[in-house]
Order: structure tokens, then C-alpha cells, then sequence
């Protein structure tokens, strides 16, 4: 492989970068990130990248919007640069809650993402699990999805758990819970759940299907402040779950979200690395899984010009 160039847009990304830089057999880019007195970013690529593909890595870590920042002032590098090609890559995309205009007055701040990234001067998007799989049209150019879900349903599978049964938080999580019940060869059941507007508590009042006596996987795209995975949790162990796991794609794990799975009924949390995990939200119960070989891969192949098809979301 060659003429392609990887670079990480933060230090926090910068573990993520080098994980997928060791998995494609190349060094990471050397980048100078530095900021001014008064505040403003600045970003210098150390080595040539004219004519060369370029792939920047950036992570969701707060501050959120200095993520933004970054990553736009590295696009806008690389293009005066006279890079080739330059892709994006965002394990966990930025505002991706924000996908629609479900009430009055209100931002589609997706939206607005997208249209930033694509004026900065990317050719390509490369992100994992949307909120919304819709988000993918909100860009002019290639957004490829890529998913988590081989590897999660792959983790569970060799744990070999006895009578298990793959449970969705809501009737909007169904469609994927019923993936991965298909893929452990188990039964699927459904939580009736209830959100009240932006608050972030979510009540679970009942389930759709039998749990009694049984090993539950719940799973969910991501999980923020943990309140609608705990209400589910508790509302298994009510009604007779053995040993209750999760398992998500984005552990974005903000406000009391550690503290609630510490306290929880929950025998393993597992997340992927689409989001750095910090040290001080390190727990036994939660059990991370490197993602970063599929990125490396989706590099690898974009790069050989070979088919990604298998590596999205079927």
C-alpha cells in the first residue's frame, strides 16, 4: 500500500490513529497541533502530501465542538496542500442525535455537519453505526457506513451463554435487535419504552416477549447518559432475567452514566472504542472492543480500489 497518508486531527484520537496505522503497516502522519494565546487552532502538516490520498481521524471527545474545529482546520490544511483525495473518518459522528426537526423551532444540526465537512473540502466520509442511517444523505459526497455489529454479535457468540434472548430498549431498536437474534439463533424481545421530549429519562413499563429464566443481551446503537439501559435492566431483572448484558457501539457514557452501570444490574457492559474510553470511567463491569481494524480495513480496501460492500450494515 502506498501514496495515502493518515493523520490524527486531536491527541485523543491520536490511540485510535495509531491502532489503525499498526494494523495497515504504516506510520502515522506527522501533524504539528498547536493553539495560539488567543485561542485559535492552528495546524501544520509535517510531511508532503501532494497527489497523496489523505485520511484524517477524528474522536467525539469533549469538548465536542473544538473536535468540529479541528478536524474542519485539518481538511482545510491538507487541501492547500494539494492532497489528492481527502477522507474523513468519524467513528462516532458528531450531533448525530440531532437528525431531524421533531419539534418546533429547532436546528437539524446533522445536517449542518455534514454541509461543514463537505465546504472544508472532504471527498469522503467514513463513520459507523449512524443514529440515523438517513444522516448518509445529508452529504453530496460518498458517506460510507460501516458497523459494529459483527463484531459485538461475534464477542457474545463465543461467551456461549445458555438460553439467551436479545432484548431492544424500544420498538425503534427492533429491526437491529432482530439482526443480532438472528445471528446468536435466540429469541428477540421488546421493551415498551416512553421519552418525555429532551429529558434524558427514559420509562420502560413492560416487555414484549418471554425473559424469565434467561441470559439478556441488550443492545443499542449508542448509549448516553445509561437512563433507558438501567430502566431496561431493571425491568428485566422484575420480571425474572438470569444474567443481563449490553452491548452498544458508542459508549458515549456522559453525566451519571458510569455510576448508574456501576450500581446496575448489569453483569458486563460492553462498548467499542468508536468514543476513547478515559481512565476514570474504567469499570470491571464494562469490557471495550477495539474497532479500529475495521477501519483499517475500509482504508485498505478504498486504497486498493476493492469492494467495502461486506463491510456495512447488512
Amino acid at each position: 500500500m502506498e501514496n495515502f497518508k493518515v493523520f490524527s486531527c486531536s491527541e485523543p484520537a491520536d490511540g485510535f490513529t495509531k491502532e489503525v496505522c499498526d494494523n495497515l503497516g504504516v506510520e502515522m502522519g506527522l501533524i504539528n497541533r498547536m493553539k495560539f494565546k488567543n485561542d485559535n487552532n492552528f495546524v501544520q502538516l509535517l510531511e508532503t502530501v501532494r497527489d497523496k490520498d489523505v485520511y484524517f481521524i477524528q474522536t467525539t471527545t469533549p469538548p465536542v465542538n473544538e473536535r468540529i474545529m479541528e478536524l474542519l482546520i485539518c481538511i482545510e490544511t491538507a487541501k492547500r496542500a494539494s492532497a489528492n483525495k481527502i477522507t474523513v473518518i468519524l467513528p462516532y459522528f458528531m450531533y448525530s442525535r440531532s437528525d431531524k426537526k421533531d419539534q418546533p423551532r429547532v436546528p437539524i444540526t446533522a445536517k449542518l455537519i455534514a454541509r461543514l465537512i463537505e465546504t472544508a473540502g472532504a471527498d469522503r466520509v467514513i463513520c459507523c453505526d449512524l443514529h440515523n442511517p438517513a444522516i448518509q444523505g445529508y452529504f453530496d459526497i460518498h458517506c460510507d457506513r460501516l458497523s459494529a455489529q459483527k463484531l459485538l454479535y461475534t464477542y457474545f457468540r463465543e461467551k456461549k451463554l445458555d438460553n439467551m434472548v436479545v432484548v431492544a430498549t424500544d420498538a425503534g431498536s427492533s429491526k437491529k435487535a432482530y439482526k443480532y437474534s438472528k445471528f446468536l439463533e435466540c429469541p428477540l424481545a421488546i421493551i415498551d419504552k416512553r421519552r418525555d421530549g429532551n429529558k434524558d429519562k427514559a420509562i420502560a413499563s413492560t416487555i414484549i416477549g418471554e425473559v424469565k429464566g434467561k441470559n439478556a443481551i441488550v443492545f443499542d446503537d449508542e448509549v448516553d447518559t445509561a437512563g433507558s439501559m438501567i430502566e431496561t435492566a431493571r425491568l428485566l431483572k422484575e420480571h425474572g432475567a438470569n444474567e443481563i448484558y449490553a452491548g452498544c457501539t458508542h459508549g458515549v457514557l456522559s453525566g451519571p452514566a458510569v455510576e448508574r452501570i456501576k450500581n446496575s444490574d448489569f453483569k458486563e457492559f460492553v462498548i467499542t472504542n468508536t468514543i476513547p474510553l478515559p481512565k476514570e470511567k474504567e469499570l470491571p463491569q464494562i469490557k471495550v472492543l477495539s474497532i479500529a481494524p475495521l477501519f483499517a480495513e475500509a482504508i485498505r480496501r478504498l486504497n486498493e480500489h476493492s469492494p467495502m460492500g461486506d463491510l456495512f450494515e447488512k
